[in-house]
């Protein structure tokens, strides 16, 4: 058997490079949320805070080919979006104010939502052989 491909090379490094600016963008957004106006929103604001660990666990497991943990992230990752996703148009008042998630990640062009997909494929592709 060969040796699986590093995740963080060649169009992987693009993907990690997005997956950290994602991670970079989630924790401004939640930092500020948290300690602007934690108490107008406190469940999307800490759905924000979680989806930007998320993004740093991805965007450092890919980095460093740390499949499992990539694997765990992404599959969390694309779980997140596709259930608040859901919720944040079935129950528009459970979300007072927007999460990276809310609306499948319409508020950053549905990125969030196509991203953990990629990460997922680009896992499976850079599998062992």
């Amino acid at each position: 058997m060969s040796e699986p491909r590093r995740t963080g090379s060649g169009p992987g490094r693009v993907l990690v490079v997005v997956y950290g600016v994602f991670a970079l963008a989630a924790t401004a957004r939640a930092a500020v949320q948290i300690a602007s106006k934690f108490g107008e929103a406190p469940v999307a604001y800490l759905l924000s805070a979680f989806s930007a660990l998320v993004y740093v666990v991805a965007t450092v497991a890919l980095a460093r080919s740390a499949r499992r943990l990539a694997w765990i992230a992404c599959g969390i990752e694309l779980a997140g979006v596709l259930i608040v996703g859901t919720f944040s148009l079935l129950d528009r008042a459970a979300f007072p104010d927007e999460t990276v998630w809310s609306v499948f990640g319409m508020g950053y062009g549905f990125v969030p939502l196509v991203l953990p997909v990629l990460g997922l494929l680009w896992l499976r592709r850079t599998r062992q052989v």
